[in-house]
């Protein structure tokens, strides 16, 4: 689909607006972020990608229109599996809810500038080597069953190559410093562990991308349509993650229902070329999972907020 410059300029400059909204106004000072403003928040940014995906179907008919809907569900679903990573890593290092905003601000905004580089670099592979559509269908196969058999593998964050190396290269302070990701002491510039999470956080945010992109490639190869379900899955990422993050331990299911739908679409590129299953058939598909998952974990879950009480 040849998509006019005008659309291109007009969706990032949406994004950058509603970017400095976000910081510049709306947060422009540190706070807890309340479960009741991230699910307003949470309802917003939901709300905005089913506007736009009217307007895709206004501008390019109800097929481009499925596409968008399939890709965000698919993005959106996939990036609770973050969420689990994001609570890890900020219990890990104990980082007070007050600063866990501006971090995951600077790190969703990586996040965006990875995405347009995966995006249109996994698209023009596939269309200048159809072949290579075989390769991203088996990865996420075996991404799945990874995902499946290791579903409850502990993080271990100081073990992680990128920070050790980054502790050899900057001192980092023993403590946190505010809000800052640096500070000057004794004339030496430090970084803190806000800074470390931070990237972490950008690492996870790279892993995900090299899993979501695949996927999504499996629904479509519209680079308009995949670059825009991507954006908005990410902008609400943040709030989805205020949102989430008390209850998620109880969805105790969702990563084996992630593992399924990243196999299902890693089976649907490998076939591709035998037979092609329909965007709307992808979509029940994995609502499906989605919902069964969800369902069951909390019928599984359901008593566990009671027991962790009695145990206090």
């Amino acid at each position: 689909m040849e998509v006019n410059s005008t659309f291109w300029i007009g969706f990032n400059l949406f994004v950058l607006l509603m970017l400095a909204l976000d910081l510049g106004v709306f947060n422009r000072k540190a706070h807890v972020v309340s479960v009741k403003e991230a699910l307003i928040w949470s309802g917003v940014w939901i709300s905005l990608a089913l506007v736009f995906n009217s307007l895709v179907y206004y501008w390019f008919g109800e097929h481009k229109a499925v596409e968008f809907l399939t890709g965000y569900v698919l993005e959106k679903t996939l990036s609770i599996d973050n969420i689990f990573v994001f609570v890890l890593i900020f219990k890990y290092f104990q980082i007070p809810s007050i600063y866990q905003h501006k971090i995951l601000f600077w790190g969703i905004l990586g996040a965006l500038l990875m995405r347009v580089i995966f995006i249109f670099a996994g698209v023009a592979l596939i269309e200048k080597f159809h072949w290579s559509i075989y390769l991203f269908g088996a990865f996420l196969i075996y991404t799945g069953y990874k995902m499946f058999v290791e579903k409850d593998k502990e993080m271990e964050p100081e073990k992680n190559p990128v920070i050790r190396f980054f502790r050899r290269i900057m001192p980092v302070t023993n403590q946190l410093e505010g809000d800052k990701f640096f500070v000057k002491q004794s004339g030496k510039v430090f970084a803190t562990p806000l800074f470390l999470v931070l990237i972490l956080i950008e690492i996870s945010d790279l892993i995900f991308a090299v899993d979501s992109i695949p996927a999504i490639l499996a629904i479509t190869q519209d680079q308009f349509i995949v670059y825009t379900s991507n954006v908005f899955a990410i902008l609400g990422l943040r709030s989805l993650y205020f949102a989430l993050a008390h209850v998620i331990h109880r969805f105790v299911f969702l990563s084996t229902g992630l593992a399924f739908i990243l196999i299902f679409v890693g089976l649907k590129m490998v076939t591709i070329d035998i037979f092609k299953v329909p965007t709307f058939i992808s979509l029940i598909v994995i609502g499906f999972i989605i919902t069964v998952s969800i369902v069951f974990s909390l019928i599984k879950t359901k008593n566990i907020d009671k027991e962790m009480d009695e145990v206090k």
